[in-house]
C-alpha cells in the first residue's frame, strides 16, 4: 500500500493529542438588524475616502500596519482596498501614478492583480503574467509575510508543484510563523491537491495551532479543515472527536475577542457553520451573540446567492421557539453521518 503521507508535502508533520473544554452558551439579544461585510473602524474611512477618489487615508493605514507589524490587521486591510479596487480603481490608479515604489501599493496590486485572474477559465495563464506584482510586493519589504500569502494563493491557483510551494511557504513562515493567512494558503493548497486528504488536513491544521499563542488566528484553522470536511463529500471519514476538538478551539478562541465586532466575524461565521452542522446548538446560539449583526459573505455564499438572507434564515431557525432541525441549504450534498453528541445530530441521521 502506497504510504499517503509520503506523498504529501513536508510542511505535514504528525499531529498531537489535544484536550477538549466546553464553554457556556449565551443568546444573542432579538431585533438586532444584520450587515453583511462591514468594514471596521479602520478600514471604513478609508473606503470612504477612496469612494471619493482618495488614496491617502489607505496608504496612511497600510503603513501603520507596516510600522507596527501588525500583519494579520495588513493582510486583512490590503483584500479589502483591493476588492473595492477592482470596481472603483480610479483612487487606487491615482496612488500608483502618484507614489510607484510605495510598498503598500505594491502590496494592493499584487492582491488586486490575482482578484481580477482568479476568476477566469484561463486562471493559471493569467496568474503566470502577474508573478512579477508580487516578486516586487515582496522584495518592498523583506519583513512583510503578506505578500508571501499572496504568493501561496498564486501558487494554488497556477497549479504550481508542491515543491516550489514548500519554498514559499519556508519563505512565508521564517517572517512570521503563525500568520493566519499563510496557513490558511498552506490549507487550501493542501485540500485541493489531495482532494479528500481530509486527515492529513487536520493534522496540519492541529499541529500549526498548537504550536501557536492561545489568542492567535492560527487556534481557528483546525475549524477550518473541519469546514473544509464538512463541505466536501469525498475522503476517508474524520472521527467525530476530532471535528469536535477543532470546534473547541475556535469557541475558546472566539470568546477572547470582544462580542459584536466586525474583525471576528469572519472567523465567527464560518465556526457558526460548523456548530451547526455538527449539531451543538447551545454553542451555535452562542455564537450567534458573538456575531452579534455582523454576517459575512463567506460561508453563506457557498450555499445560496443570497448570502445575507441565508445568514438570516439560520439564525431565525436557531433563535426560533421551537427545537432546531437541520436547516434546509446548508449543504449541496446529504450531510456527512455525524454521531449526535451535544444536541441533535444533523438531519441525514435519521
Amino acid at each position: 500500500m502506497v504510504d499517503t503521507m509520503a506523498l504529501l508535502p513536508a510542511f505535514l508533520r504528525p499531529t498531537r493529542t489535544t484536550r477538549r473544554a466546553s464553554y457556556p452558551a449565551t443568546l444573542p439579544q432579538g431585533g438586532f438588524e444584520a450587515v453583511l461585510d462591514v468594514p471596521d473602524d479602520l478600514l471604513s474611512p478609508a473606503l470612504v475616502a477612496a469612494g471619493r477618489g482618495e488614496y491617502g487615508a489607505a496608504s496612511a493605514l497600510l503603513a501603520t500596519t507596516r510600522a507596527a507589524g501588525q500583519w494579520e490587521d495588513r493582510d486583512r486591510y490590503t483584500r479589502g482596498l483591493a476588492a473595492f479596487a477592482r470596481s472603483r480603481p480610479e483612487w487606487f490608479d491615482a496612488w500608483r501614478a502618484a507614489a510607484p515604489a510605495d510598498p503598500d501599493a505594491a502590496l494592493v496590486a499584487a492582491q488586486l492583480a490575482v482578484d481580477r485572474a482568479w476568476p477566469s477559465p484561463a486562471r493559471a495563464e493569467l496568474l503566470r503574467e502577474v508573478s512579477p506584482l508580487i516578486t516586487a510586493a515582496a522584495r518592498a519589504d523583506d519583513r512583510d509575510p503578506v505578500p508571501w500569502r499572496i504568493a501561496l494563493d498564486h501558487a494554488r491557483g497556477s497549479r504550481a508543484g508542491h515543491r516550489y510551494f514548500e519554498e514559499l511557504w519556508e519563505a512565508a513562515i521564517r517572517r512570521a510563523p503563525h500568520h493566519y493567512g499563510c496557513h490558511v494558503a498552506a490549507l487550501r493548497y493542501l485540500a485541493t491537491f489531495w482532494h479528500g486528504s481530509h486527515r492529513e488536513c487536520f493534522d496540519f491544521a492541529d499541529l500549526a495551532a498548537q504550536d501557536a499563542p492561545a489568542g492567535s488566528l492560527v487556534q481557528a484553522l483546525p475549524a477550518r479543515a473541519a469546514f473544509g470536511y464538512l463541505t466536501d463529500d469525498c475522503g476517508p471519514e474524520v472521527p467525530r472527536e476530532r471535528l469536535d476538538a477543532a470546534a473547541d478551539r475556535a469557541v475558546s478562541l472566539s470568546a477572547r475577542f470582544p462580542s459584536a465586532t466586525p474583525g471576528p466575524a469572519p472567523m465567527r461565521n464560518k465556526l457558526l457553520y460548523v456548530l451547526v452542522r455538527l449539531g451543538r446548538w447551545e454553542d451555535a446560539r452562542a455564537q450567534l451573540g458573538l456575531i452579534g449583526p455582523y454576517a459575512t459573505s463567506f460561508p453563506w455564499d457557498r450555499f445560496s446567492d443570497d448570502p445575507l438572507g441565508q445568514f438570516l434564515r439560520l439564525r431565525d431557525g436557531l433563535l426560533g421557539p421551537t427545537p432546531p432541525a437541520f436547516p434546509a441549504g446548508l449543504v449541496r450534498t446529504p450531510p456527512r453521518p455525524l454521531d449526535g453528541h451535544r444536541g441533535r445530530a444533523a438531519a441525514a441521521d435519521h
